[in-house]
């Protein structure tokens, strides 16, 4: 299964800020330190904070942290968030997509289990069991 950039992007601000909990982390730093477009990310952390795993600060020194402890952030929860809006295939959509053998076809259910098992193995495991750390040159 591949994951979407959205949920890269998130997956890595939340391992972030388990790596410095308690300190507001901004858009523009997280984007700076991964290479990645700050616009994207602002979209996954806008996310985070609708679902409550990460809490938005404005203002001099704002941006964003952790709403809880990363040990009760369970990976699975947070990647089927991240991944909601993203069809597995064409027939996921919410419409139904325009798959033409989706009357006879058996794979879908299939494809539900293997994305749920998926999910429930993510769910072995805590935010708090892949933190990261501050890059070097960033560290205090």
């Amino acid at each position: 299964m591949r994951l979407t950039a959205f949920t890269d992007f998130g997956l890595r601000a939340l391992m972030r800020m388990a790596g410095e909990p308690g300190r507001a982390l901004s858009t523009a730093e997280l984007a700076g330190e991964f290479g990645i477009s700050r616009n994207h990310l602002a979209k996954a952390v806008a996310a985070l904070s609708a679902a409550g795993f990460v809490e938005t600060r404005r203002g001099g020194g704002g941006g964003a942290v952790l709403a809880r402890s990363a040990a009760q952030m369970r990976l699975g929860d947070i990647v089927a968030v991240l991944e909601q809006r993203s069809a597995l295939v064409e027939c996921f959509q919410a419409d139904g997509g325009a798959c033409v053998v989706a009357p006879a076809c058996r794979l879908k259910g299939i494809l539900a289990g293997g994305r749920q098992r998926f999910i429930e193995e993510l769910n072995l495991y805590t935010l708090a069991d892949c933190p990261l750390p501050a890059p070097r040159e960033a560290v205090r």
